[in-house]
């Protein structure tokens, strides 16, 4: 299963952007799906995460201006990011848990992906 993001650029401080993040590959659905960013020197970070429920959760950070939503038919996994600041500069991975393909069309094992990662840079 392949996990494509895009959707990064240079964007000024205030500013809007939009991730999105295309599953492929031969599998069941789609369970958890998240973003997570690295910042130059900084360790992995989880921005936003979504439960298989519908659930979201938010880094403290981002909270009131990130939102994590997702499209299930097309598999697609979106970052919606306003406010921007300086410090949100990173590569933005994507990531997603998810079930193969089991007897009968049901769930079969367990997986996980990354994406390859997108970077925001955004100016002050």
């Amino acid at each position: 299963v392949q996990l494509q993001a895009s959707g990064g650029g240079l964007v000024q401080a205030g500013g809007s952007l939009r991730l999105s993040c295309v599953a492929s590959g031969s599998f069941r659905r789609l369970s958890s799906v998240a973003w997570y960013r690295q910042a130059p020197g900084k360790q992995r970070e989880l921005v936003a995460r979504m439960s298989d429920v519908g659930d979201t959760d938010y880094a403290a950070s981002v909270k009131e201006r990130f939102t994590i939503t997702r499209d299930s038919a097309e598999n697609t996994i979106f970052l919606h990011m306003n406010s921007l600041k300086p410090e949100d500069t990173a590569v933005y991975y994507c990531n997603a848990v998810g079930f193969l393909v089991g007897k009968g069309w049901s769930d079969g094992r367990q997986f996980a992906s990354w994406g390859q990662g997108t970077q925001v840079t955004v100016s002050s």
